[in-house]
């Protein structure tokens, strides 16, 4: 059979563009330490500007290059983060709704925190030895690259510790609103734990939107409780969900189960089981995989973060499909099974005993 030249053509550009595929992140974790996005916006006006106006916003003492600054715009406006203005002999650029996910809100938070913590030496070093998950998968690549694991690690480096935990409250916040925004699951709870709640801030941004809870136990490891500022109606319990679990009439958590493998997250489920009185739920918010591949923005940022996990923190911790998450709740002892899509990324699972 005579091949396609063009065909052929297409097929050449694509692996081309995938095998340099690196500059895209590496832009974008350029731009975020350049505070970019923040001197784009300056306050809403996003008005378009060009590299070297950018440039005297990021570096007001002066310097820096504005083609290279350019250089960088320009590609990342092929990925939908800068929108582009050609006239006038000049490329202005301003930020589309993707770019405007980096601007700095009130809070301090922005998506950007979350492009900084993936592109840390630590895990850079990582990236080359994904196919050694492949070839022996008790290791993950983090370890390999790093002596040991991600968690482990990051308890010893405050910095950055700090970086994660601010990356995950900038996505963190905009997640919990669209969730109390469109899931009641929390009306009939009079005693809810968080399970991994860090800080309590989720806890409290629930509470306050259901005052029939009139308990909120924030649970995780004791050295991250030690840390967690005092919240009315809320408190922080130290210990080991592996173990145990406190009993409530709800147990909360958030991007918990996804870094375990199966044996793992059916222990931690049956820990859960144990805690709840009868019609007692578990509500988890985790990254639910399609059931079929395709090209979609979604399907490829929950495939992208699933290869993300087996990298950096477990070799066989993954993202799962509605059925595995519901085979493995009915292995615990769960009766009752609902998901509710309230984000893109995200899903709110409801297991009931």
């Amino acid at each position: 059979m005579e091949e396609d030249p063009d065909s052929r053509k297409q097929a050449r550009l694509a692996i081309l563009e995938l095998a340099n595929m690196i500059s895209v992140p590496m832009s974008l974790n350029a731009v975020v330490r350049l505070n970019v996005a923040d001197a784009v916006w300056e306050g809403g006006s996003n008005a378009p500007l060009t590299a070297a106006q950018i440039l005297a916003r990021v570096i007001p003492t002066g310097g820096g290059d504005a083609e290279n600054l350019q250089r960088v715009l320009r590609m990342l406006a092929s990925y939908g983060v800068f929108e582009e203005h050609v006239g006038g002999g000049e490329r202005k650029y301003s930020l589309t709704d993707v770019g405007k996910t980096l601007v700095t809100d009130e809070q301090g938070l922005s998506y950007g925190s979350y492009v900084l913590q993936h592109h840390q030496d630590a895990l850079m070093r990582a990236w080359p030895l994904v196919h050694e998950a492949i070839v022996d998968p008790s290791k993950e690549p983090f370890e390999r690259a790093n002596g040991e694991g991600a968690y482990d690690y990051y308890l010893k480096k405050p910095e950055m510790n700090e970086l994660m935990l601010k990356a995950m409250s900038g996505v963190s916040v905009p997640f919990m609103k669209a969730l109390l925004g469109s899931y009641n699951g929390f009306q009939n709870a009079e005693k809810l734990v968080d399970v991994g709640g860090s800080g309590g801030d989720c806890l409290r941004m629930i509470m306050q939107k259901y005052p029939n809870i009139k308990e909120g136990l924030n649970f995780d490891l004791p050295e991250v409780v030690a840390k967690a500022p005092q919240i009315r109606g809320v408190t922080h319990v130290g210990g080991d969900m592996f173990k145990y679990i406190p009993q409530a009439d709800a147990i909360f958590m958030k991007w918990v189960l996804t870094t375990w493998t199966d044996e793992e997250v059916k222990h931690i489920m049956s820990n859960c089981y144990k805690a709840l009185p009868a019609g007692g739920k578990l509500i988890a918010c985790e990254p639910v995989l399609p059931e079929d591949s395709d090209d979609s923005h979604r399907t490829r940022a929950l495939l992208e973060g699933d290869i993300f996990v087996m990298t950096i923190y477990r070799a066989k911790g993954k993202h799962r499909t509605e059925e595995q998450f519901k085979q493995l709740a009915v292995s615990a002892g769960f009766n009752l099974f609902k998901a509710f899509h309230v984000d893109h990324f995200y899903a709110v699972l409801e297991f009931q005993k």
